[in-house]
């Protein structure tokens, strides 16, 4: 290794640091910066390159060192996620990357000699690089594309060779935020969700102590009512927030599984007497049609979490003097169904049931006593173990929600 490349090398390593301990809002300057910058020596070099291939002098300075460094930039440039593009004052592309080309066109192998009017009638894209073209960085403006699949990128366009009349060119660079931007919507709407079913059991409970404090305690008979009624909606908001605690810790992978070959029935049948209370209260009929010598590989307390979710949700939307039935079907995968006899879900439903928060009938839901928040969990610790949960439904007969687990090795 020469001096050259020991010297590229140290300053990579030293960014790569930098990046990694620095915090991630200013990490992300810090990387657009480096980007720009290599972003415009690789312009300048194709410029020098291209500036003048009638004059054999263009070609004197290609020694071996600025051959090396020019074919660096290119590979900088092709393998980066950010596309790049180049325009000239007339608004032709002079370089772009294969991100860019990717972007606009992939269909085509270059995007140069092309207008960018040509390539987008994004009229921010426009006039973006038209400011760029007057000597105006522009930052922070927002692209989105509208194809297969939609992306937003944050584009950034800054001028090239800026003399007193404008600019020679300009160079933008386009990030993508798809995925911030998707994350940034989920943290929004979890936000509103978990707002919302947090003010009605509140809202309830304020209520209720006001009334007290008003004087009702003198009333004993309204005074334990409106005592059960608070702490009713006590272990409502405390459910809710445990099922979000728990839901968190699934999603950031801080749960890990300890699987090992479990026995369905005991398991199933535990669950049922513990829930077997409700399921009297309901006037339903729980059913362990597991046979005794099925075994299935999984972490077993977090199966028996899956099936307490399954089970009780079914007990929940059964009809009174139903049934639900538990049974398991060997394949290429174990399947363990909990089945009902209940009302049936609306097709339109399915495909959303196991969202967080989604309902298909909130009024009853939260009058049951539900947090909207356990089939995502029951979803989550199926992919963690590798499987899945799904569900099939009639109108007038009922549902069958199955966890697909694998079969151990």
């Amino acid at each position: 290794m020469d001096k050259r490349q020991f010297i590229l090398t140290l300053v990579c390593w030293s960014f790569i640091l930098l990046i990694w301990f620095t915090p991630r809002s200013m990490a992300r300057w810090i990387s657009t910066g480096v980007v720009l910058f290599i972003a415009i020596l690789w312009t300048v070099a194709i410029s020098r390159k291209t500036a003048d291939p009638q004059n054999p002098a263009a070609d004197q300075t290609q020694t071996p060192e600025n051959f090396e460094a020019h074919s660096l930039l290119n590979a900088t440039m092709s393998g980066m996620r950010e596309g790049l593009l180049v325009v000239d004052k007339d608004m032709r592309v002079v370089a772009s990357n294969p991100a860019a080309r990717k972007l606009f066109n992939p269909a085509v192998p270059t995007l140069e000699s092309q207008r960018l009017t040509e390539l987008t009638r994004n009229p921010a894209i426009y006039s973006a690089f038209l400011d760029g073209l007057k000597g105006v960085e522009r930052s922070g403006i927002k692209v989105e594309t509208h194809g297969p699949e939609r992306q937003i990128f944050d584009l950034r366009v800054v001028p090239i060779g800026t003399n007193g009349s404008g600019a020679k060119g300009a160079l933008g660079v386009f990030f993508d935020i798809t995925r911030t931007e998707r994350l940034e919507h989920v943290r929004q709407e979890f936000l509103s969700n978990v707002s919302h079913e947090l003010r009605t059991p509140l809202t309830s409970i304020i209520a209720f102590v006001e009334t007290l404090e008003s004087g009702a305690t003198e009333d004993t008979e309204s005074c334990q009512r409106f005592l059960s009624i608070i702490r009713k909606n006590a272990s409502r908001m405390q459910g809710l927030i445990d099922d979000i605690l728990e839901l968190t810790a699934i999603e950031g992978g801080n749960v890990q599984l300890r699987a090992a070959p479990v026995k369905l029935q005991e398991l199933v049948n535990d669950v049922c007497a513990s829930l077997a209370a409700k399921a009297a209260a309901h006037s339903v009929t729980l059913e362990n049609s597991v046979g005794p010598e099925v075994m299935v590989y999984a972490d077993e307390r977090r199966l028996e979490q899956m099936l307490t979710n399954l089970i009780d949700n079914a007990i929940k939307f059964s009809r009174e003097h139903g049934a639900v039935k538990v049974s398991h079907e060997a394949g290429t995968r174990d399947r363990i169904l909990v089945q009902d006899n209940g009302d049936g879900i609306p097709a339109q439903h399915l495909e959303r049931l196991f969202e967080r928060f989604y309902r298909v009938d909130r009024a009853r839901s939260r009058e049951m006593g539900g947090t909207g928040l356990g089939l995502a969990i029951v979803k989550h610790l199926a992919l963690l173990h590798g499987g899945e949960v799904t569900v099939t439904s009639e109108l007038g007969k009922g549902s069958t929600f199955t966890i697909h687990l694998p079969r151990s090795n």
